[in-house]
């Protein structure tokens, strides 16, 4: 989004339903955010040790940090569901839990993101950016999960491997948060991963109120102006990568990754049409 169109969406931001309560959310988030990156060092320092302790192979602390990591995620998440400063809805929380040996992919509308699609899917890793291992998280980032900076054979093979053990992989296919202004192009690599590991696809659609203050490029002193961050996450049908056996690799991943744009593209504007919140998330 350039700063032009920053400014003109901003200029049509609804005004601030409560000027009393609207500190209170954005206070509410930033402490939300450092709490976050001062959990993440107390696990690396602390937690993550004490189970390498106990565990003698690389793929068992795999699943055990990621499992608490999951855990610590719900903690978190319910604390912020408790101040309202985020809420959560999603229809079977255990059709999540039940989820194995699948390519998870997303719209990517916030910070958020992957830290509810985690606490719902507690065997997974997820592919995040490699600009998280220059921060706090670093230390979490580098145990548990694989970063988009790695080589990419290297990422087939490491999800290979991680998948046929019945782990799932999450993949937000726009590479990036999604803009205010415009949409991102799906990349192919979640497609890439799929047809490698031999996975179907499972698409989440992210929906519920405007993200405004998670987003891109959005100013960290910002929050939603008239209504709590809302967080409704929709399964979608699973697409099986049977239709795309027999196609070379490069068109196989382009008609896939096209079919995963067109499936959340659709369940985003279908969403639009019935949601009764005051503000909508951009997808």
């Amino acid at each position: 989004m350039s700063k032009k169109e920053e400014i003109s969406y901003k200029s049509k931001l609804p005004k601030i339903k409560n000027v009393f309560t609207y500190p209170y959310f954005c206070i509410s988030k930033i402490i939300a955010i450092i709490s976050f990156g001062l959990g993440a060092v107390l696990l690396a320092i602390f937690v993550f040790p004490f189970i390498r302790l106990f565990t003698f192979h690389k793929k068992d602390f795999g699943i055990i940090a990621r499992a608490y990591v999951s855990h610590t995620f719900r903690v978190f998440l319910g604390n912020l569901n408790i101040c309202k400063t985020s809420l959560l809805k999603v229809d079977d929380k255990e059709a999540y839990r039940n989820i194995h040996g699948k390519i998870i992919i997303a719209n990517h509308p916030s910070l958020l993101d992957f830290v509810y699609i985690m606490s719902l899917v507690p065997n997974s890793t997820c592919i995040v950016r490699g600009g998280l291992t220059h921060t706090p998280l670093r230390w979490v980032i580098k145990q548990a999960y694989i970063t988009n900076t790695t080589d990419f054979n290297d990422v087939l093979v490491e999800c290979k491997k991680l998948t046929d053990k019945g782990c799932n992989v999450i993949v937000f296919p726009e590479g990036t948060r999604s803009p205010r202004v415009g949409r991102n192009n799906y990349k192919k690599g979640a497609a890439r991963i799929a047809l490698y590991c031999n996975c179907d696809v499972l698409p989440l659609f992210i929906g519920g109120s405007d993200k405004y203050g998670l987003g891109k490029f959005d100013p960290l002193w910002s929050y939603n102006h008239v209504e709590p961050y809302l967080y409704d996450i929709k399964m979608l049908p699973v697409i099986s990568i049977e239709q795309f056996k027999g196609l070379s690799e490069p068109i196989a991943a382009k008609h896939l990754t096209e079919e995963m744009e067109k499936v959340i593209r659709a369940a985003g504007d279908e969403y639009a049409k019935t949601y009764t919140g005051l503000t909508l998330n951009n997808y």
